[in-house]
C-alpha cells in the first residue's frame, strides 16, 4: 500500500507536534485542512458522492430507453444515494453548523450560511433526479432521459462546488474550533440518532459497501481501522450481493 493519497506530515510538521492526525486525501478532495479533527470519514462520505454523480450522470445517457429493467435498477440505486446524501446533510443542518455558528466569527458565519444556501440549492435538483429515474422505469421517451442527463450534470456540478466549498472553508472552521471529542459527540448526538429504519436497514446491507466501492488502498486502510469487527463481517457478507446490483444498475457503462 503506498501513502499517495494520504498527507503525511514532514519531521518537524506542526500536525506532528501537535499530535494531530494526517488527513486523508482522496481523489476529487479538494482540500484536507489540518487540524485537531480526522475528517476522515467526511472525506469518504464525499468520495462516495461525487462517484455516484459521475456515474448516474454516464448511465443516464447510456442507458437505452426501452430497458424499463435497467432504469428499475437505476431508480433503486438512487434511492439508496438520496437517502445517504439526506442523512449526511440533515446531520450537518441539525448539528454541525449551529455548533460551529456559535464558536465562529463574522466571516465564519458567512461560510457557514452559504453552506446552508447550498443545500437549499442541491435538494431540488436531485428531487427532480429522483422524478425522472422513476419515469424511465416506469417507461418514457427520449426528452424525459435528456431532461434527467441535463439534471444529473447539473446535480453534479452543484455538489461538486458544495463539497469543494465545505472541504476548504467549512473543514477549516471544524478544525479551529472543535477537538476531536467534541466531534465525537456530535456524531453521536446528531448523526447517529438520525437514523431512519429505512436507513438502517439499508446501512446493514448496502451502506458500508457502498462506502467502500472503488476507494483508493489509502482511504480502504483507513476505513478498515477504523471499523469495529463486526461491520468488516457485515462487507465480507453484503459485498457480493452490492456488486452484483452495482453490475446491473450500471451495465451499460465501461
Amino acid at each position: 500500500m503506498t501513502n499517495d493519497n494520504i498527507k503525511i506530515p514532514a519531521t518537524g510538521d506542526r500536525r506532528m507536534d501537535a499530535g494531530w492526525p494526517a488527513q486523508l486525501l482522496l481523489p476529487g478532495q479538494a482540500a484536507a485542512p489540518d487540524g485537531p479533527v480526522d475528517m476522515f470519514m467526511m472525506y469518504l462520505m464525499h468520495f462516495g458522492f461525487r462517484r455516484d454523480l459521475t456515474a448516474f450522470a454516464a448511465a443516464a445517457a447510456a442507458t437505452p430507453i426501452a430497458d424499463q429493467d435497467t432504469w428499475t435498477a437505476l431508480a433503486k440505486r438512487w434511492d439508496l444515494f438520496a437517502q445517504i446524501l439526506h442523512h449526511h446533510h440533515s446531520g450537518e443542518d441539525t448539528g454541525l453548523w449551529p455548533l460551529l455558528m456559535e464558536r465562529t466569527d463574522d466571516a465564519g458565519r458567512e461560510v457557514l450560511e452559504a453552506m446552508e444556501a447550498e443545500h437549499g440549492e442541491i435538494d431540488p435538483i436531485l428531487q427532480a433526479c429522483e422524478a425522472g429515474f422513476a419515469k424511465l422505469a416506469a417507461g418514457a421517451d427520449e426528452d424525459t432521459r435528456n431532461a434527467l442527463v441535463v439534471r444529473l450534470c447539473a446535480g453534479k456540478e452543484s455538489l461538486g462546488r458544495h463539497l469543494a466549498h465545505e472541504e476548504t472553508e467549512a473543514i477549516a472552521i471544524i478544525q479551529q474550533v472543535m477537538s476531536d471529542d467534541d466531534w465525537q459527540r456530535l456524531e453521536a448526538e446528531h448523526f447517529k440518532p438520525t437514523m431512519t429504519l429505512a436507513l438502517l436497514r439499508s446501512a446493514i446491507r448496502w451502506a458500508i459497501p457502498w462506502l467502500l466501492q472503488e476507494l483508493p488502498p489509502a482511504g480502504r486502510a483507513k476505513a478498515f481501522a477504523a471499523a469495529a469487527p463486526p461491520q468488516h463481517v457485515v462487507w465480507w457478507l453484503t459485498r457480493g450481493g452490492f456488486a452484483r446490483r452495482e453490475r446491473r444498475a450500471f451495465r451499460y457503462l465501461a
